[in-house]
């Protein structure tokens, strides 16, 4: 894997439906952490005679929320961009700046019952998604080198 073009080459080996289904399973998963980091880090709820364990059901329903709400960003943003792609046969960073704007616009727009928040969601993901693209989004940089977990030369022989 020398060149960018052969990268892209074993990227696109997912069909756009699966880069969309993987794209709702991250985001499912990283909202799931998310809840649950955001419920432990609130109050304790109070306890109430009614309700069995209080605190670990305001947890799992935290995680619930936040789950489903990262997995529709995810899969609205990946979705639209795979659609844009297809539709501009360009791979440039437009596709997840349109992306990013429809997955905030919809989700965090729909969430938020207000227009405004919908344009101010939908706006911010666009830029974030245009910079993190236009940027390059790599966290390699191809210096020339290779290198291995294990040394390719010989050792001297210990006497």
């Amino acid at each position: 894997m020398d060149d960018a073009a052969e990268l892209r080459y074993y990227e696109d080996e997912d069909t756009p439906g699966m880069k969309t289904f993987k794209g709702a399973t991250t985001g499912l998963v990283a909202g799931t952490l998310w809840g649950t980091i955001i419920a432990t880090w609130h109050d304790v709820p109070r306890v109430e005679r009614s309700v069995a364990l209080p605190g670990l059901i305001r947890t799992l329903k935290m995680m619930g929320n936040h789950g489903a709400t990262f997995a529709a960003i995810g899969g609205v943003y990946i979705g639209v961009e795979q659609l844009v792609q297809n539709y501009r046969m360009k791979r440039d960073f437009v596709n997840g700046a349109v992306g990013g704007f429809v997955a905030g616009a919809s989700v965090l727009g729909y969430k938020g019952r207000s227009i405004s928040t919908a344009i101010s969601a939908g706006a911010a993901l666009a830029v974030t998604s245009g910079v993190i693209d236009g940027l390059g989004a790599t966290t390699r940089t191809d210096n020339g080198k290779e290198y291995y977990p294990y040394t390719t030369k010989k050792r001297a022989a210990v006497e």
